[in-house]
């Protein structure tokens, strides 16, 4: 789950998820996608953003007043 100040979904806000979600995904699926990028010659780093966009979605929100 994820807390949020209701009053505070602020760029910066939005960033911190974001990383938190990065983080997330990469200890999750780091070698699978490490895997991927080698076979595909993609970037690790995009594909890291695309499936971190995703994985916001999966979370659960819980907003604060």
């Amino acid at each position: 789950m994820v807390y949020l100040n209701f009053t505070d979904l602020s760029e910066e806000a939005q960033n911190r998820l974001l990383e938190n979600s990065k983080k997330d995904v990469e200890r999750k699926f780091g070698d699978s996608i490490r895997k991927y990028v080698k076979e595909n010659y993609t970037c690790f780093e995009t594909m890291i953003e695309e499936e971190a966009m995703r994985n916001l979605y999966s979370y659960k929100y819980i907003f604060n007043p």
